[in-house]
């Protein structure tokens, strides 16, 4: 080794002695990302979380973008060799000094420190873009809710939050068409667990009626016995099948009505945090929250599923 890379090497501290827990939670725009990385990381709390969004690794400011050919779904968009520099720094307990982009006036603003804490939630738009991203997870979720939901919630979002007018934002979800099924839907593939959320199919339910879950537990992780803890009751809103995914390969499916009783959720959601065997309690009144004081149990059961699995991988 060359002198200078050797007094590098000796200044250099030392790495933690635990790398931090990490899970990327991927989808398109509005697919309800933020809303769920909530309620997972409010339950360990700022001390033992840090929370980031790819989406700030945006190459260009929205300005900018207007004279591009191709749009913030696009790798070409995003600085995707500093993403995955910036990731296997995060996964080996190394901090970072993350570009951040003002959603509400679409420009690039200060980089900030990112010290990672012992689990790591990343979200956004291409976090399983590239195998080197991929690799940087101990858990990865995709959410897939019905494309006519998605344009619902965005629509919602953008003219309430973000300053748009209609108009445009149906023009923008046209535009972003092409590279969302080039780009942001193939992440699906390589997911551990993929979370949709819509009625329930085959029901005629009236407007207003919460929205259920069905996840899909891919094999590629250890999941919770959910069959001990669903066979041990009278389940009538919740069950567990096998079935074929989209690839064709069997996966477990966990399907939670929208319409399930709060004190039905409640047990299992006891049951599967029972599972863990932990001190800590149960974090009953910070799941399933949707603001504005309403709350979703198959929301509260995703969160609870995914808290499930990052504390099961500390060491």
């Amino acid at each position: 080794m060359p002198h200078k890379l050797i007094r590098m090497q000796r200044v250099r501290p030392e790495p933690p002695s635990r790398r931090p827990i990490m899970i990327a939670i991927a989808g398109d725009s509005a697919a309800g990302k933020t809303t769920l990385t909530k309620g997972i990381a409010e339950p360990l709390g700022p001390s033992r979380v840090t929370t980031i969004c790819v989406d700030d690794y945006h190459r260009y400011d929205r300005q900018e973008r207007k004279g591009l050919p191709f749009t913030a779904l696009h790798p070409d968009c995003n600085h995707i060799a500093i993403m995955e520099q910036h990731l296997q720094l995060l996964a080996t307990g190394q901090p970072i000094l993350k570009p951040v982009y003002d959603h509400d006036t679409g420009q690039l603003t200060r980089p900030e420190l990112m010290e990672p804490r012992e689990f790591v939630i990343v979200e956004g738009l291409l976090p399983l873009h590239s195998r080197l991203m991929r690799a940087c997870f101990d858990i990865t979720v995709y959410l897939d809710p019905p494309e006519d939901i998605r344009r619902r919630w965005k629509l919602r979002r953008d003219t309430q939050k973000r300053g748009y007018d209609v108009e445009q934002v149906r023009a923008e979800l046209e535009a972003r068409e092409p590279e969302s099924a080039a780009f942001i839907r193939p992440q699906r593939g390589f997911a551990d667990v993929v979370a949709r959320f819509s009625p329930v199919v085959g029901r005629d339910d009236p407007p207003g009626t919460p929205l259920s879950a069905e996840l899909m537990l891919r094999p590629t992780i250890r999941h919770p016995d959910l069959h001990g803890i669903l066979a041990e009751r009278d389940q009538r809103a919740i069950h567990l099948r096998l079935c074929r995914d989209e690839d064709g390969l069997p996966v477990d499916a966990l399907h939670i009505h929208g319409y399930v009783p709060r004190e039905e959720s409640r047990m299992v959601e006891k049951a599967l945090w029972a599972q863990l065997g932990v001190d800590a309690g149960y974090p009953a009144e910070t799941l399933g929250a949707l603001g504005n004081g309403d709350r979703s149990e198959p929301l509260a059961i995703t969160q609870l599923l995914l808290l499930y699995h990052l504390l099961a991988a500390v060491e």
